[in-house]
């Protein structure tokens, strides 16, 4: 799983300015990390579903997706 988050989908992602990375599967339970552009994307559930459904019909497995959003340090010193 690690391999086809990093080596498929993470490219697709980073066409965009984001970035997905691979944190664990526990069962049907499936951990990310989104970065970049996706760390602040309003719209992250669309994703997180597409991601499902491209593992789904590539791979044969149903997970469901747990994103953990981070932002860069600096972000929070803005102001």
């Amino acid at each position: 799983m690690r391999q086809y988050i990093e080596q498929v989908l993470a490219p697709r992602l980073q066409g965009d300015g984001g970035w997905v990375e691979f944190v664990s599967l526990e069962g049907d339970q499936l951990t990310l990390v989104f970065r970049g552009e996706c760390s602040k994307c309003l719209i992250l559930n669309r994703c997180t579903d597409w991601i499902a459904q491209k593992i789904e019909s590539e791979l044969g497995q149903r997970v469901k997706i747990v994103p953990i959003r981070k932002k860069p340090f600096f972000w929070d010193t803005e102001g």
